[in-house]
């Protein structure tokens, strides 16, 4: 069994990422410590913080008071509920924190079933539990309950095993806490020799990787932040500093990872499988999309990395089957991002790995998702190369005739300049929040909008109704909502949002955004 220790100072997110898992189906409570149940029998997050709350002193001085614990089991290792929640009292009493409140969840969202537990690392008198040696004594508690269950000696066979990860969800609340488990998995278990290389391997799991570099007290300074992001590259919330996810992330860990990765890779020859691979694949795929596709199939993602005018200048392949990164020119010149960018150019075919022009003009693949007819252009450079029929036997360069321009007519100019009007009027930039039905935000539960209408997610919107009145029709970040709503706090240039859960609304936070309206 491994045991994952974090600590924060965030209550809502430890809770909110749990529970998540629950509203979702992917998770159930298994046990509660001095906490509170709901008249139904469940727990909701605002219940469970309040318990929290009791337990906390108003003059906390504690910098981050929050516990967060996975518990894992081997996959072999078949547990019932009864079982997971014994384990996790039974752990959490040798840990010292038997008589603090907490929660124990089990997650369900993977083929290994593993569960979670929320406390808090103060005592009521405000007095820090503990927490001297707290990682060697966690490992000492789960060897002892391994003997007593039966359990497999997991930690060392997990180590070796690939992890299971999935991608980084800002959604999911807990961003944090996704990107330690995330970020510690690869940076362990995938080899890589740039921090090119490490980028590449990280984007794929929603995560963002930038080095920063400066000065401190006149000496240089190296660092990393990382932040979420989602599937189409774009930064969510705030970045975080190496040091708040750990030391084996931070810029030193990895340049000595890089090195030591740089020493296996030659000494087991690990690029030979991954270049055997993607040269077979080079040989039958018709297309990029193909490409990728079949690679995927194969174990390797390929990342191609493009400028503007969507011409290729980097591609990196991340073999999951031997866990290497590498850049394609690491693999030799036949896998460099212009050989690639030939091919999807149309300049070379993808029938192999040669130097072979081709002979078929064909429209082929362009990454721009532009089909052109790219022979008429090679053909017209080898007649220049070779001295065709356009070039005098001298080989002297002869200009061909200028041809004389035709003026545009004035008005031909003025309706070109001439824009299309648009069909929505920018009213002014707004700060937009969001909120939902719970006694929270609206001061009751019903659901009910001043309008007289039910709340949607995705529909309704709050707004001052001295400039909008219900039914308005507003679009913010392309999406066009009703107003049906209002609020004591909403006057000016300011809108609410309705969300289908609270902490829906709190990830959304404030933010400030243009506001349209029809013509």
């Amino acid at each position: 069994m491994v045991a994952k220790i974090s600590v924060g100072s965030s209550l809502f997110g430890a809770l909110s990422y749990n529970q998540n898992k629950v509203d979702e189906e992917q998770g159930k409570v298994l046990l509660s410590n001095r906490m509170f149940e709901s008249e139904d029998g469940n727990f909701s997050i605002r219940r469970c913080m309040e318990c929290f709350d009791m337990h906390l002193p108003a003059d906390l001085k504690t910098e981050k008071p929050i516990i967060h614990i996975s518990l894992n089991p081997h996959p072999d290792d078949v547990l019932s509920d009864s079982q997971l929640a014994d384990i996790a009292k039974e752990y959490m009493d040798k840990l010292g924190y038997g008589n603090q409140p907490y929660m124990v969840y089990k997650h369900e969202d993977i083929a290994r079933h593993h569960i979670h537990i929320v406390s808090i690392r103060v005592d009521d008198t405000g007095k820090k539990i503990n927490d001297k040696f707290e990682h060697i004594r966690s490992k000492q508690i789960t060897r002892e309950l391994e003997q007593k269950y039966g359990l497999h000696p997991a930690e060392k066979k997990q180590a070796a095993d690939r992890p299971e990860l999935k991608k980084v969800d800002y959604r999911a609340g807990d961003v944090k806490h996704q990107l330690s488990n995330t970020v510690k998995a690869l940076a362990s278990s995938y080899r890589f020799q740039s921090f090119t290389e490490y980028k590449a391997l990280l984007s794929i799991y929603n995560v963002q990787a930038e080095e920063v570099k400066g000065e401190v007290n006149g000496k240089p300074y190296n660092g990393i932040v990382y932040s979420a992001t989602n599937d189409k590259g774009e930064k969510q919330g705030n970045p975080f500093k190496s040091s708040s996810l750990g030391k084996s992330v931070g810029y030193e860990a990895i340049q000595r990872h890089i090195k030591k990765s740089t020493k296996d890779i030659q000494d087991k020859n690990l690029k030979e499988r991954t270049r055997r691979t993607v040269g077979a694949v080079m040989k039958s795929a018709h297309s990029r999309k193909e490409l990728e596709q079949e690679l995927k199939r194969k174990g390797i993602d390929v990342l191609f990395r493009q400028n503007d005018t969507g011409r290729i200048y980097g591609v990196t392949f991340i073999d999951h089957e031997n866990r290497t990164v590498l850049n394609g020119s690491r693999l030799g010149k036949d896998f460099s991002a212009n050989v690639f960018n030939d091919l999807f150019s149309g300049s070379r075919t993808l029938s192999g790995n040669s130097k072979q022009e081709t002979q078929e003009q064909k429209p082929e693949y362009n990454p721009t998702g532009h089909l052109e007819n790219t022979g008429k252009a090679i053909a017209g450079l080898f007649s220049l190369l070779s001295g065709g029929n356009d070039t005098p036997p001298d080989n002297s360069q002869v200009p061909p005739p200028k041809k004389k321009k035709k003026k545009k007519s004035k008005k031909t100019a003025k309706n070109k300049r001439k824009k299309k009007k648009s069909k929505y009027i920018k009213v002014g930039t707004f700060k937009v929040t969001g909120y939902c039905s719970c006694a929270r935000c609206c001061g009751k539960s019903t659901g009910i909008t001043a309008s007289g209408t039910v709340a949607t997610a995705g529909r309704t919107i709050a707004a001052d109704t001295s400039q909008f009145s219900f039914g308005s029709k507003v679009v913010i970040n392309g999406h066009t909502y009703t107003v049906e709503d209002r609020g004591g706090a909403i006057r000016g240039n300011r809108i609410d949002i309705f969300f289908s859960s609270h902490s829906k609304a709190l990830d959304w936070g404030v933010r400030y955004c243009d506001v349209y309206v029809k013509r």
